[in-house]
């Protein structure tokens, strides 16, 4: 472990002297970021206001084109309305790209598989999406059932959401983390979920760092479900290509297969202890790799 943390270190004493690539020699490709890796610098509305102009700045010089918002709440994005949160965006350059919301159900819900009532909450965050110009609305989490019964509502629910999305001209989807990879009655949830939601209203965030973590295979699931993961997690356990567990070559390989659309760095924390290197780091990473496509945008 000494050995590994001492070169690891000693990369990030090389990146920190190399010479920054001018904006002009800077690669084009379109890459997202997931704003919770951020949280401590917009990740209420005080801190929203005081930061975002100089953090969505910043992004974007990295080369960060889009971002995924993880601050929805009472119709607000960080405490500002959609149609502010969108303009902040678009002032430093930046799209407005998905977003992490979800609504759980209630126990009566589940034991009735009646979520009329939840489905109400929905109609008016899908309004203030639209507002906001976000394309992908994804659920980044819910409380897993211990029985099928259960989950199989659960799947109607997302798909019932995912009708209301796309009638509203939205794309809805399920982001995971590692306990998706476990079982219930025998059945790996994640698989069952992916069988029991219908493609046309509901695709999948596939987290590629979670998905290593419960002991998963991305490109696995890639060939198993073709198509149905639009959008990517491009995550490691600190800063990319730092631990060393995750294949990003063979997942972006198979990409066209997975049928991604657009991919959205997310960090837990920061090795570095400063969120601009890091962030600008997991940039590099992928702006500067062989294993990113030249000219790579989102929809392709």
């Amino acid at each position: 472990m000494k050995k590994y943390g001492f070169l690891f270190m000693t990369a990030l004493l090389a990146f920190a002297c190399a010479p920054k690539p001018s904006e002009e020699t800077m690669p084009k490709k379109e890459i997202g970021v997931q704003l919770y890796s951020i949280r401590q610098v917009i990740g209420n509305p005080e801190r929203y206001a005081e930061n975002q102009a100089d953090a969505f700045k910043a992004l974007a010089e990295m080369g960060y084109t889009a971002v995924e918002a993880a601050g929805y709440n009472n119709g607000k994005f960080y405490g500002v309305d959609p149609a502010q949160y969108r303009s902040d965006l678009e002032a430093a350059g930046l799209k407005s790209l998905s977003t992490h919301i979800g609504k759980g159900l209630s126990p009566e819900e589940l034991a009735t598989g009646n979520f009329e009532e939840s489905l109400k909450w929905w109609d008016q965050a899908i309004a203030d999406h639209k507002v906001a110009g976000v394309k992908y609305i994804v659920t980044p989490s819910f409380r897993v059932p211990d029985n099928l019964k259960d989950l199989k509502t659960y799947c109607d629910y997302f798909n019932a959401i995912g009708k209301k999305c796309s009638e509203n001209g939205l794309l809805y989807g399920y982001h995971n983390h590692s306990f998706e990879f476990e079982k219930v009655e025998d059945q790996v949830v994640y698989d069952f979920m992916l069988e029991n939601t219908d493609p046309a209203f509901v695709f999948f965030e596939m987290d590629v760092y979670w998905a290593v973590m419960g002991r998963a295979y991305p490109v696995e699931y890639f060939r198993k479900y073709p198509g149905r993961f639009k959008l990517l997690h491009i995550k490691d356990h600190f800063e990319l290509g730092e631990s060393g567990m995750v294949g990003f070559d063979a997942i972006f390989k198979n990409a066209e297969t997975a049928g991604v659309e657009g991919i959205v760095v997310e960090l837990e924390g920061f090795s570095t202890g400063d969120w601009k290197t890091s962030m600008k780091m997991c940039a590099d990473y992928l702006l500067y790799s062989d294993f990113v496509p030249a000219d790579y945008t989102y929809g392709k």
